[in-house]
């Protein structure tokens, strides 16, 4: 039997007065007990308790060493409890990263309510518009729009959102409205490069998929910037559904060929696979997931079709959207 374990078992006999109630309280047979005091005595040097047929009593050796005993006992009960406390209140830093146009239209929020009840957490938001791999750049939960590769991590659904094309009232009533994919090869398209990075915009042809290529007469690789154009009437851009929101409802924008439109693609909360995931990153997504599909829904009511109305049902298959917008 370890030192410690003597121990637990010099202060249970010592405590209530009998080896065969120590032994009870600790689940010891009482031979067990017996080995445990004598191991202690000899490595003492001398005698904890005197022992009759009758009755057990501590020796002033006994009583003097209780009081040490008893301190480590406690030392360690509460270094265990705060090794407990550390393993199961969220506490540290959270590092999460997301597109520069989803952080800021619905992580932010998110993150900011949780850091309001979590205070002894703070947080590092990375907006980024590319791929970041989570191990090698210490990153902690990513949210990202698209169709997963096969990986390590651990996805959690959040919802859905649409690939649309949007162009201003004003340069359709110059140029008139596209009415199927090919008529695009002669309008100005206004391509974001995290949407077209090989300037290509794929549809819908009933039940298959076909890529129509552009010259883009402007390429950016800022979504913001894109649509900023767009709505100057420099022509078609791509967008997701939740970046053209609040533009198409003032009537900014407008959205083109909906229905060759792709099946909305997936949004999910991403983190790395760990057979214990810590309280900070468990409790970051538990609460992120509710309050994310909340949002992603209201952001997509006002340009899904009529028929496909929340973000998070999509349509038909996966889509293929860049996993970091």
């Amino acid at each position: 039997m370890d030192r410690l374990r003597e121990l637990e078992v010099f202060v249970a006999v010592a405590d209530s007065g009998g080896f065969a109630k120590a032994g009870r309280q600790l689940r010891l047979s009482p031979p067990a007990i017996t080995r445990a005091i004598a191991s202690l005595e000899d490595r003492l040097g001398a005698p904890v308790f005197n022992r009759t047929t009758r009755s057990v009593s501590i020796t002033d050796v006994g009583r003097r060493f209780l009081e040490s005993a008893q301190r480590v006992l406690a030392e360690l009960d509460g270094a265990e409890k705060a090794a407990v406390s550390e393993t199961t209140v969220p506490q540290g830093h959270l590092t999460v990263t997301a597109s520069v146009t989803l952080g800021r239209s619905a992580l932010a929020p998110v993150a900011c309510a949780f850091l309001g009840l979590n205070p002894r957490v703070s947080m590092s938001m990375l907006l980024l518009d590319r791929v970041a791999n989570l191990v090698d750049e210490g990153i902690d939960v990513a949210v990202r729009v698209g169709s997963l590769p096969d990986s390590n991590l651990i996805a959690r659904r959040v919802g859905a959102v649409r690939r649309v094309l949007v162009a201003s009232p004003n340069y359709l009533k110059r140029r008139g409205v596209p009415r199927s994919p090919d008529e695009l090869r002669v309008h100005s398209i206004v391509a974001f490069t995290g949407l077209m990075p090989d300037r290509q915009w794929r549809f819908m042809d009933g039940r298959r998929g076909r890529s129509v290529s552009f010259a883009p007469r402007l390429e950016v690789n800022d979504a913001l910037a894109a649509l900023a154009a767009a709505e100057a009437g420099e022509g078609i851009a791509p967008a997701l559904s939740y970046m053209v929101k609040d533009r198409i409802e003032d009537g900014r924008l407008v959205t083109v060929l909906d229905p060759f439109s792709q099946p909305a693609a997936p949004v999910n909360l991403l983190y790395a696979h760990s057979r214990v995931v810590s309280p900070k990153v468990r409790a970051f997504v538990d609460f992120a997931t509710p309050h994310l599909r909340a949002t992603l829904d209201t952001l997509a009511v006002a340009t899904d079709p009529p028929g496909a109305k929340a973000a998070g049902r999509p349509r038909g298959g996966g889509a293929k959207s860049p996993a970091h917008l």
